[in-house]
């Protein structure tokens, strides 16, 4: 008995399911009631790393991965961890390193989890698009569907986030990589969304798929830096969230072939001073943004909320913001114009990263700081 208690107070201290946390966080409850919407906020995990992607593979089985290069999986009934086997070596360098998780829709059947990381390729930093097969502690049957060209000597801008659509295609996104005009080079995979068929194939009907000016893996281009993508499977619309420089982060419904301006146009200014960036905002043949953020709020995710425990938040958008430190509610009307906006969680004072929808529809997310939380129905 006396070595079992030792052993749970030692697992506890270490990564603790902080449900006990309730009363703790209450002061946090009201400032997310909205639109008749009570919620619980829990900390449910803590992890050493900055969690910056997650995924339900089952009901209770959370998989994050942690930038240094870490994959987890994490029971959330028996709040115990696996650290997996067989991970790929990744440059965790500056914002590169393990990025994104995710679950494609025939995972019941396929059993492939994909992922997004920055590896070394001719001692610059690449972004990868990469899939793997999880059989108890460890990964395998690792593919490399994509090593894009986007290299650079710099450290930032590698995007990541991806998304599925109930069409066969996953799509995944590049930043500039810090140079700001191949954003609009489509001979570089850097400052674009990608879209491919599951198996890394592909499809026949992308936009540029016999140019031979361009990447036929191209789906959209001019992009600043993308971490934030999500589908809405309802209305079939893909969305993104990138940010700016200083002001203009953008809100973009991505459509096929089309440019989104950067760096020719932009509502951010330089860092150096207040000084726009480009020609203006405006260009003829490149589209405008279904939302602006003036100051940036600094998006790190996006998900399409489709679950049924908040059903006032149905196809709602919801966004993690790091500098400013909340998760951003953006209502949407039936065309996809955004007509309102919510700023929740604002005092908890915390790097919003990462955003997913469990089986039951409460929402997760990660922190800078390592702590998974859960918001649901308080009941």
């Amino acid at each position: 008995m006396k070595n079992f208690s030792l052993i749970f107070i030692i697992s506890y201290l270490i990564f603790p399911l902080n449900i006990y946390a309730d009363n703790k966080l209450d002061k946090y409850v009201a400032s997310v009631k909205s639109a008749g919407v009570s919620l619980k906020l829990e900390q449910v995990f803590t992890v050493p790393g900055i969690p910056w992607g997650m995924a339900f593979v089952s009901p209770s089985e959370l998989i994050i991965t942690e930038r240094e290069g870490i994959i987890r999986l994490i029971n959330l009934k028996s709040s115990t961890n696996i650290k997996l086997k067989n991970t790929p070596e990744v440059l965790a360098d500056g914002q590169g390193g393990m990025l994104d998780v995710a679950i494609p829709p025939d995972y019941k059947t396929s059993k492939w989890i994909y992922f997004t990381y920055v590896k070394d390729s001719n001692k610059q930093g690449v972004t990868v698009l990469a899939r793997a097969k999880l059989n108890k502690d460890r990964l395998t049957q690792w593919q490399e569907l994509l090593v894009s060209k986007s290299g650079t000597p710099t450290s930032y801008h590698f995007g990541s986030r991806i998304a599925f659509d109930d069409q066969g295609h996953v799509y995944f996104g590049i930043g500039d990589r810090g140079e700001r005009p191949i954003a609009q080079d489509l001979t570089n995979h850097a400052g674009t969304i990608m879209r491919l068929n599951l198996d890394g194939s592909i499809p026949e009907d992308n936009p540029f798929k016999n140019n031979p000016a361009a990447l036929p893996e191209i789906w959209s281009y001019g992009h600043r830096n993308p971490q934030g993508l999500s589908f809405d499977l309802k209305h079939k619309r893909l969305w993104e969230i990138e940010h700016g420089p200083r002001g203009g982060d953008e809100l973009n419904r991505i459509l096929p072939g089309k440019n989104y301006g950067w760096p020719v146009i932009s509502y951010g200014k330089e860092y150096w001073g207040p000084v726009a960036v480009g020609e203006g905002t405006h260009k003829t043949g490149m589209q405008q943004p279904v939302k602006i953020y003036i100051p940036s709020i600094a998006p790190g995710s996006l998900i399409v909320y489709s679950g049924n425990a908040f059903p006032e938040w149905k196809a709602n958008l919801f966004a993690g913001a790091l500098k400013l430190k909340h998760i951003n509610r953006i209502v949407l009307n039936e065309n996809g114009k955004a007509i309102k906006e919510e700023r929740l969680l604002e005092s908890l004072d915390e790097r919003i990263r990462a955003l997913t929808q469990s089986p039951e529809g409460w929402i997760y997310f990660s922190t800078d700081s390592g702590i998974i939380y859960r918001l649901r129905p308080k009941q």
